[in-house]
């Protein structure tokens, strides 16, 4: 067996243990749409509140509640077409969608992700509204980057870019919900096209 052999050797059981440990069928697609169903919620939303609210958000009134209805919208949606899309390309490449791998990413996802969710509920009940695009990115950021570490690694990439804008609109919070249009929307359109291109396209 000549050096060649033993290298490609090498990379297959290199492969193997990438796959064996990460849960690697996540779908660039569903990046694109979430982004997609972000830009439609903020265009909704911020043409409720200059319409009805001229600018302005209370805790109690319907157009507030009507935001939160559309922000809870656009997450489900992406949620479910993430789950519908990654399922389908396990599916094609014959992977498990439920195993250890994708139990980690999703346990590793949702702890930073639930408590940024219950910190930014605290936040809007102290009528604080301008903290929360930037918070939503911040936990969003860090869940991203904890998950890829049993993912694919360019979702840190993302990941970073969040937590970025996210302390952008800390500093800056009067353009928090641009920066949240530019994270949640923007962002995820460009990173699902390039994900889509680089390993869907395969």
């Amino acid at each position: 067996m000549n050096n060649e052999d033993y290298l490609k050797d090498i990379s297959e059981i290199k492969n193997l243990m990438n796959k064996s440990s990460r849960f690697i069928s996540l779908s660039g697609l569903s990046g694109i749409l979430a982004g997609v169903y972000a830009l439609i919620g903020a265009a909704v939303a911020f043409w409720l509140v200059t319409t009805y609210s001229y600018g302005e958000l209370y805790l109690d009134g319907w157009v507030f509640r009507t935001a939160m209805l559309i922000l809870f919208l656009v997450a489900l949606f992406s949620v479910v077409t993430g789950i519908i899309l990654t399922t389908r390309k396990a599916k094609k490449n014959n992977e498990k969608i439920w195993d250890n791998s994708s139990k980690r990413l999703l346990l590793n996802f949702l702890i930073p992700l639930i408590v940024g969710g219950f910190y930014c509920l605290i936040i809007l009940s102290q009528g604080r509204y301008g903290q929360t695009g930037g918070l939503m990115l911040i936990f969003y950021g860090l869940a991203l980057v904890n998950a890829s570490k049993y993912s694919i690694g360019d979702i840190r990439y993302l990941g970073y870019t969040e937590i970025i804008l996210g302390l952008i609109a800390a500093a800056f919070p009067g353009y928090g919900f641009w920066l949240w249009v530019l994270g949640f929307g923007m962002m995820h359109i460009v990173y699902g096209t390039w994900m889509h291109f680089k390993y869907d396209r395969r």
